[in-house]
């Protein structure tokens, strides 16, 4: 096996199993005897060069089926088990391009390991959002996050327009489903189907279902429904600007923030959070470097192709 076409391929093994395992594949799969410590080099050597070179080398999009209508942006952060630390936050971005229609196209993802502040992380998504807002100058740019202030503190001044995840709203509504009708099966499943539809496609739903929550509050309940309630009215209240589904859904905008809760699981929990799993910052980084680069489509092959292009050597 020539020696590039061995560290492309443990690279990318070491991006989606640990380095036993990598090991393991090697030696039964391709009878080929390498140790643990010559995988993690590798695999340090090349993350190594897409950090250094991730500000020179840009990566263009693949041929995509339709024309771009919309770039949706996303931020969301999950935890993993840091050695000195303990559990820390992890952040992963998306940025997704949508045709007329509302269908996805491509997304490109980021990951960052735990950073207070999250400066390095949010610069990275301010040059991944400028490439793409360059190569699509009339599409709309749509933030979609939960309800953290961070998040929105970030996407409200690299979108054009905001939406609150609609899902997020819903647990919320199936908080007051629960606590209103806890005894009624039957009632508690339509009023929430019912409360689901007025919020997605009623332009003034957010603000219709505060006043019936409203109402519920001040009807004679137990303390521990009452705080289910005023926890959902209160959301609802500092949230409801965001809620705006139902012109989002006639101009075929994003309102789910779904491709970026699934990144977290794909990019960071299934590869950085298994079993007795504990990491230092470097070696986080190594593997959420690879895994964004072979999960974000086309782009691993692009940064194989300027290796053969510029050369390996990390001090240039």
């Amino acid at each position: 096996m020539p020696h590039h076409d061995l560290l492309l391929l443990l690279s990318h093994k070491y991006a989606e199993v640990s380095a036993i395992r990598v090991v393991e594949d090697l030696k039964l799969n391709h009878n080929r005897a390498i140790t643990k410590a010559f995988v993690q080099t590798v695999a340090d050597a090349v993350a190594t060069v897409a950090m250094v070179k991730e500000e020179q080398w840009s990566y263009q999009l693949p041929e995509l089926p339709a024309d771009v209508a919309t770039i949706g942006i996303g931020i969301d952060g999950t935890c993993l088990l840091i050695c000195k630390d303990g559990w820390r936050e992890a952040m992963v971005g998306t940025i997704s391009v949508y045709d007329k229609v509302g269908e996805r196209l491509h997304t490109t993802y980021i990951g960052a390991t735990p950073e207070y502040g999250k400066k390095t992380f949010l610069k990275r998504m301010e040059s991944e959002i400028a490439k793409v807002s360059a190569a699509f100058p009339t599409a709309v740019k749509v933030g979609v996050a939960d309800g953290a202030k961070s998040n929105w503190t970030f996407l409200t001044g690299h979108t054009d327009r905001q939406v609150l995840d609609f899902y997020h709203a819903v647990e919320y509504l199936t908080g007051v489903a629960d606590a209103q009708y806890a005894r009624q099966p039957k009632t508690r499943k339509q009023w929430l189907d019912d409360a689901c539809t007025t919020l997605k496609h009623e332009e003034t739903g957010a603000q219709g279902l505060i006043a019936q929550m409203q109402a519920y509050l001040r009807e004679n309940k137990t303390n521990a429904l009452k705080d289910k309630i005023q926890v959902a009215v209160k959301y609802f209240q500092n949230q409801c600007h965001l809620m705006t589904y139902a012109s989002h859904l006639e101009q075929n905008l994003p309102i789910g923030s779904g491709v970026t809760e699934a990144a977290c699981k794909t990019i960071v929990k299934q590869r950085l959070c298994c079993s007795g799993m504990k990491w230092k910052e470097a070696g986080a980084a190594v593997v959420l470097t690879l895994r964004t680069l072979s999960h974000s489509n086309g782009r691993w092959e692009q940064f194989w192709s300027k290796l053969d292009q510029y050369g390996f050597p990390v001090a240039t």
